[in-house]
C-alpha cells in the first residue's frame, strides 16, 4: 500500500510518502558512501539485517535532515515513531528517508500531522503509488515509477515488483540526492535478497551521473513480504535468477529515468563500452565519459567532439590502448562511426549533429582489448542546471 500527501514542509507540493506492507518483510538496501550521512541513512543502516522484519518506509521531500547533529537523530526517531504509532508498528519496523535542503531542521509539527494524513490515505490503487512517487520529488520534473512481473516456471504463481525513485541533481551514486523504494511479494531469504540488491545496484544506480556529486542521503530499499506464496527462495536457482533479472529491469528503468531527468537536462546520454580488458576497466571508462562536464556540454550543443570522449577515457584510471579504440554514435538503428583505431575517419558533421540532437543517444566505444563490457547513463549539461542550483534553497 502507498500514499503521498501535502503537509507543507517547504513548498506547496506533496512532500510526505509512506509505503506499507500488510505483511512483515525481509529487506535489502544500499546507502550513500558519502562520509557525511544524513540521520535517516544512519537510522536505516542500523536497522538493516538486525534480525527483525520491517513493514514500512516513510519518506519526505524538502528537508534532507542532514548535518543536524543530535537534533537530526531525535527528529528522525520521531519521524519513524509517528508512522509506527499510526500503523500499530514498532519504530524499528519503519525505514526512513529524506531529501531536500541540508542543514535545516525538520518542522516536526507539520510532519507529524502530515504522517497522520498520509497513513489514513494508504491504498493499494495505482493512483496512490503515483502520489507517493510525486511526494518524494524535489527538482525532478516528472515522477519515476515502474512495475513488472514474472511467473515461476511450471506453476501459476506470479511474482510482482513495483518501484519508485527520485533524483535529478546531486546524482553520482556510489552506494550502493537519490531515493528509491522497490516492493515485491516474493518469499526469499534476506541474505539472498541483499546479494541481489547489491549486484543490481552496481549495474544500474551506480552507473548513472548527472553532476558528479554523491548525496548525503542516497538510499535504495527493497521490501519483500512473501505474499506471492512461493516456496521460499533459500539458494540461487532458476527462481532467484528470474527475480534478479526482474529486479535489474526495475532498477535500470528507474536509473535511466533519473539520468534523463537530470537538472536542466534535455536528453539522455548512454555510453556503452565494449571489448575492454577487465570489467572494472569498462566501468571506469563508461562512468568517466558520462561524468565529464566537457562531454556533457558538447552533447548539449550536439557537437560530435569525440576527442573529449577519448580524453575522459584516458583519465579514468582504466587500462586500454588508445590506438585500438573505435567510437560511434547511435540513435535507434542508425550508427555513425567517428573514430577507428584512435583516429578520426571521414564522417558527416551534419549527420553527427542530427543524431546528437535526439532525446536519447548512445556513444558506442570498442576498446578491442578484451571481452568485458559496461554501460552508463548521463545527460547533457545545460544553462538551466546552473540556474536551478544557483537558487536551490530559495
Amino acid at each position: 500500500m502507498a500514499a503521498g500527501v501535502y503537509a507543507g514542509i517547504r513548498k506547496p507540493k506533496k512532500d510526505i510518502a509512506i509505503v506499507y506492507s500488510e505483511y512483515p518483510c525481509v529487506s535489502g538496501a544500499t546507502f550513500t558512501t558519502n562520509r557525511v550521512k544524513a540521520a535517516p541513512v544512519q537510522w536505516d543502516m542500523a536497522l538493516l539485517h538486525n534480525g527483525k522484519t520491517k513493514q514500512a518506509v516513510v519518506l519526505n521531500s524538502g528537508i534532507a535532515n542532514a548535518c543536524m547533529g543530535q537534533q537530526g537523530i531525535d527528529d528522525n526517531l520521531q519521524f519513524a515513531t509517528a508512522v509506527a504509532n499510526a500503523l500499530k508498528l514498532q519504530p524499528e519496523e519503519v525505514y526512513t528517508a529524506s531529501t531536500g535542503v541540508i542543514g535545516q531542521p525538520m518542522p516536526m509539527d507539520v510532519i507529524r500531522a502530515g504522517i497522520k494524513d498520509c497513513a489514513s490515505k494508504l491504498s493499494k490503487d495505482e493512483q496512490s503509488g503515483y502520489d507517493a512517487a510525486e511526494a518524494i520529488m524535489t527538482t525532478d520534473t516528472k515522477r519515476k515509477t515502474v512495475a513488472c512481473s514474472f511467473n515461476i516456471e511450471d506453476t501459476d504463481i506470479e511474482i510482482h515488483l513495483g518501484g519508485m525513485s527520485k533524483g535529478s541533481g546531486m546524482i553520482h551514486p556510489n552506494m550502493a540526492t537519490m531515493l528509491s523504494v522497490v516492493t515485491t511479494d516474493i518469499a526469499i531469504d534476506e541474505a539472498l535478497l541483499q546479494e541481489a540488491v547489491s549486484q543490481v545496484v552496481s549495474e544500474t544506480f551506480n552507473m548513472i551521473s548527472v553532476d558528479r556529486d554523491t548525496s548525503t542521503n542516497d538510499t535504495f530499499i527493497v521490501l519483500a513480504n512473501g505474499a506471492a506464496g512461493n516456496e521460499k527462495v533459500t539458494k540461487k536457482n532458476r527462481i532467484y535468477d528470474d527475480f534478479l533479472t526482474a529486479l535489474k529491469i526495475v532498477a535500470k528503468d528507474l536509473a535511466m529515468k533519473m539520468a534523463a531527468d537530470g537538472e536542466g537536462a534535455t536528453k539522455l546520454l548512454e555510453v556503452k563500452v565494449r571489448l575492454a580488458k577487465t570489467k572494472q576497466d569498462a566501468i571506469l571508462m563508461a562512468k568517466s565519459v558520462i561524468s565529464s562536464p566537457l562531454v556533457k556540454a558538447a552533447f548539449f550543443g550536439s557537437d560530435a567532439n569525440w576527442g573529449r570522449v577519448l580524453c575522459a577515457m584516458g583519465y579514468s584510471g582504466a587500462d586500454f590502448d588508445p590506438e585500438k579504440v573505435d567510437i560511434s554514435i547511435r540513435y535507434d538503428d542508425y550508427d555513425l562511426e567517428l573514430v577507428k583505431n584512435g583516429r578520426a575517419i571521414d564522417y558527416s558533421e551534419e549527420h553527427a549533429t542530427e543524431i546528437l540532437s535526439k532525446e536519447k543517444v548512445t556513444f558506442y566505444i570498442k576498446c578491442n582489448d578484451g571481452f568485458e563490457k559496461a554501460t552508463a547513463w548521463g545527460c547533457d549539461l545545460t544553462y538551466d542546471y546552473v540556474k536551478i542550483n544557483g537558487d536551490y534553497r530559495s
